[in-house]
């Protein structure tokens, strides 16, 4: 997945409405990418076990700061408990609990970060818990598609004609609820071929892939030390050349320097949460293809047909997939009008050894999808970690956006990134003289805002 065709593998080549972008890039500055929770606070009690905080992060990856956090709190990292992973370059806010006195939590300092307590409780949250997130976004350096710099004006005019053709075929403001390519890693897309391994009972394969397969975007230090695992397999020579930054791959390396050959104990170095996430990011894969041949073969995403599976949507916005129902000819009429009126939704798979798929053209698509992905005689079932073992579910093939709003954003002269000081390189889309623009906008939990941009920039995904 390091070629440059790689966004075909992922299932994001494509984009609702083909109209030209405005271009541009996420995150040259930390501030221009703000996230914060709507959640509502465990209920609390002076008595309670855990502890709840708000959290506010500059620049952290929430896995990397739980795990922090947890290190200087001196318990196991699944004793803190979260309802979503942010963004890294970023500042994001989120409620956390952790299963630590509230002493311990409030001698805590961990840079680039404020962590605010709340207060105790006996509750712990969950993932996807929390009801939306608060996304504040600029996206600077807009331009056409070659290359060359447009100004506020015309690329306001651009997103708003954008979202007008996006109202008018999906026949409401909501857009593709593509899985984003945080799921699959932004610059280096390892975690679905860990999982695929993880699913095909190789977990030494699945090792080998998350410590060296390389990415044309990383850098050359990085570069040297995955290419030194492929080569030598040898875990005391490469953690002599692997960058601190690589806190995963350097424990794996660590754990094999001790136990030689135990790929199993080397790959549980990783949290849970994010062994998890490996299986999760290969059933992505598979939903992007499914929606991707849907909306390539015209089959709308918001209005069901015959074969397809609709899901009840919650006052949260989440589904409730334990009500999902196949729509047939007679009960087509009501479903058509109950997702009209935003009480049920179209879902697209997210297989596993027990997953329900769509029948009739729907259906194909989602058959199409697994075979595209090479998946479609895979059982789902991790026998070496059966905690990982997937049952499968289903996931909404559009989402809503609401409190929508873009702005030309303020312009920033220092304290920029180093790609933004270095500009644009080959195969780029954006450009320092073209304009600044603020979005505002809120979306459902498990949704990307990097997706909903992309509608509207539509830049490679290394911009994002």
């Amino acid at each position: 997945m390091t070629e440059p065709n790689y966004e075909e593998k992922l299932g994001l080549s494509e984009w609702a409405v083909e109209t030209e972008g405005i271009g541009g890039i996420l995150k040259t500055r930390y501030e221009d990418f703000r996230v914060e929770e709507e959640s509502k606070i465990p209920a609390l009690d002076s008595r309670g076990r855990f502890t709840v905080a708000k959290v506010t992060l500059t620049n952290w990856e929430t896995t990397r700061f739980l795990r922090k956090l947890s290190s200087a709190c001196k318990i196991n990292r699944n004793r803190i408990y979260s309802s979503g992973l942010k963004d890294k370059r970023a500042v994001t806010t989120q409620i956390i609990v952790i299963d630590a006195p509230m002493k311990v939590v409030e001698r805590i300092v961990i840079p680039d970060s404020e962590i605010e307590i709340i207060g105790r409780t006996h509750h712990k949250v969950s993932m996807g818990d929390h009801h939306g997130n608060r996304f504040t976004i600029t996206v600077r350096g807009c331009c056409d598609k070659d290359g060359n710099p447009i100004d506020a004006k015309e690329a306001i005019k651009r997103v708003l004609k954008i979202k007008d053709e996006l109202t008018e075929r999906m026949g409401n403001e909501s857009f593709p609820n593509w899985i984003g390519p945080q799921r699959f890693g932004s610059i280096r897309p390892v975690t679905p071929e860990v999982g695929r391994a993880l699913i095909n009972g190789d977990v030494e394969l699945a090792v080998n892939t998350y410590i060296g397969m390389p990415s044309k975007w990383e850098d050359e230090t990085t570069s040297i030390f995955r290419k030194k695992w492929i080569d030598t397999k040898n875990p005391s020579e490469c953690l002599e050349l692997a960058p601190d930054r690589l806190g995963y791959e350097k424990a794996m390396l660590k754990h094999l320097a001790n136990n030689e050959n135990d790929y199993l104990g080397a790959f549980k170095t990783m949290p849970n949460s994010l062994q998890l996430l490996m299986v999760h990011s290969i059933q992505s894969l598979v939903f992007n293809h499914s929606l991707r041949l849907r909306l390539n073969k015209n089959i709308s995403i918001t209005e069901p047909t015959i074969g397809d599976i609709v899901a009840p949507v919650q006052q949260s916005g989440k589904i409730d997939v334990g009500k999902m129902a196949l729509v047939s000819e007679t009960n087509l009429e009501r479903c058509k009008r109950n997702c009209q009126l935003g009480r049920l939704i179209v879902t697209g798979p997210l297989p596993g050894s027990k997953a329900k798929y769509a029948i009739g053209v729907p259906g194909e698509c989602e058959i199409e999808a697994m075979k595209v992905t090479n998946l479609e005689k895979c059982n789902w079932i991790v026998s070496e970690i059966p905690r990982l073992t997937t049952s499968g579910t289903r996931r909404q093939l559009s989402v809503p956006f609401r409190d929508f709003n873009v702005a030309q954003a303020p312009e920033y002269s220092s304290e920029m990134s180093e790609r933004w000081d270095k500009g644009p390189q080959d195969g780029d889309r954006w450009n320092p003289e073209g304009a600044s623009l603020r979005f505002r906008f809120t979306l459902p939990p498990g949704t990307y805002a990097t997706i909903f941009l992309r509608e509207f920039m539509h830049s490679p995904l290394n911009h994002y």
